[in-house]
């Protein structure tokens, strides 16, 4: 057993958390956040502010192949993870639709030509029927391929179960974490915890020293009773990769910009405005929804792109998940386990899954 101290109670703080606690060590998580629940104000963990999509086909475009392979082991270990915390609907895998209208059409196909297929999964072009008979709602004379095996979690509920399911950890709120060290988290009121493994999750908080930059995400929630929607859509746009993803209580999650901005400020007039004529594009019975809330959020990502993961004796740090953050979180924890020769403790039998 060992003492560990995780600097951040974000989603990877969380997964390493639970991970970590039920192996049987003794954890201590600290975060600057007044408590453990899921914030909509922008302020909060960038995980709170997301879709939940898991797209590893989709994104393999601006990921590439290492996001890619990441996004399909993760796939993998999401339904164990949530039946694990017995939350199997948590998590479901129904595939996801890519839709452009014709206008969009050459884009939608450089999208296709870039996309790594993986695990026997590759996009399925749909006809019209094919297309009504998934999804009848959507509107007539758009272009859409199924993209089998991808899926989408709901992120509140799952980090919720996280915190709450993670036995013995002790978790310090309103506590800020100024630098991590091997063996040594040095908060901010100028206390130090001293531990066997420090690991800093913190996302934006843990620069310097790492190289961070915070890319501005904006999302609306609509209530849409009586429109039908069973798996996330994405939607060919000029300026933004636009998603809908439907949720319980008759809620769909619109969004996304990307912005190399860090203001925090509420979602643009812009933004708003050209998600919802897209949605309405593709969903016309969202003409009578309702606007429930905007929220924006900044998403931590290095100048690659690229999640990063470091380990020495005593520190491990863990960062940068930019836009992936759930597509990739699982297998980033199982890879950082496994280097520090935790994983096989870490992950119960009902949560191993193959490298592939």
């Amino acid at each position: 057993m060992r003492e560990i101290g995780i600097a951040g109670a974000g989603l990877a703080g969380r997964l390493l958390a639970w991970q970590l606690a039920r192996a049987g060590h003794r954890v201590s998580v600290f975060d600057p956040a007044p408590d453990a629940a899921v914030r909509h104000d922008g302020r909060g963990a960038a995980a709170f502010t997301a879709a939940g999509m898991l797209s590893p086909l989709a994104e393999s475009d601006s990921g590439g192949a290492r996001v890619a392979a990441l996004g399909w082991r993760s796939l993998a270990l999401w339904p164990q993870i949530a039946a694990a915390l017995g939350e199997p609907a948590l998590v479901r895998r129904e595939g996801s639709l890519l839709l452009a209208h014709r206008t969009d059409m050459a884009s939608a196909q450089r999208l296709l030509a870039h996309m790594q297929s993986g695990h026997g999964c590759a996009p399925q072009p749909l006809d019209a029927a094919s297309l009504a008979a998934l999804e009848p709602a959507l509107a007539r004379g758009l272009q859409a391929w199924l993209l089998p095996g991808e899926g989408q979690v709901l992120p509140a509920p799952l980090l919720a179960a996280l915190q709450a399911q993670a036995p013995n950890v002790a978790w310090h709120w309103q506590q800020a974490v100024e630098t991590v060290e091997p063996g040594m988290l040095q908060l901010a009121d100028g206390r130090h915890h001293r531990c066997d493994l420090a690991i800093d999750a913190r996302g934006l908080g843990a620069r310097p020293p790492l190289p961070l930059r915070g890319v501005r995400g904006e999302i609306l929630w609509l209530h849409a009773p009586g429109v039908p929607l069973q798996r996330p859509l994405r939607l060919m746009h000029a300026r933004h990769p636009v998603y809908l993803v439907p949720r319980p209580g008759d809620l769909i999650v619109l969004g996304a910009s990307e912005i190399d901005s860090e203001d925090r400020s509420a979602v643009s007039l812009r933004t708003a405005v050209e998600l919802m004529a897209a949605a309405h594009s593709v969903l016309p019975e969202l003409a009578e929804a309702r606007i429930v809330h905007l929220e924006s959020n900044l998403r931590p990502a290095l100048p690659d792109n690229l999640p990063l993961l470091q380990h020495e004796a005593g520190l491990l740090r863990i960062n940068g998940l930019y836009r992936h953050g759930w597509l990739i979180a699982p297998a980033l924890v199982q890879d950082a386990l496994a280097a520090l020769g935790l994983a096989a403790a870490s992950l119960p039998s009902e949560l191993e899954t193959s490298h592939a």
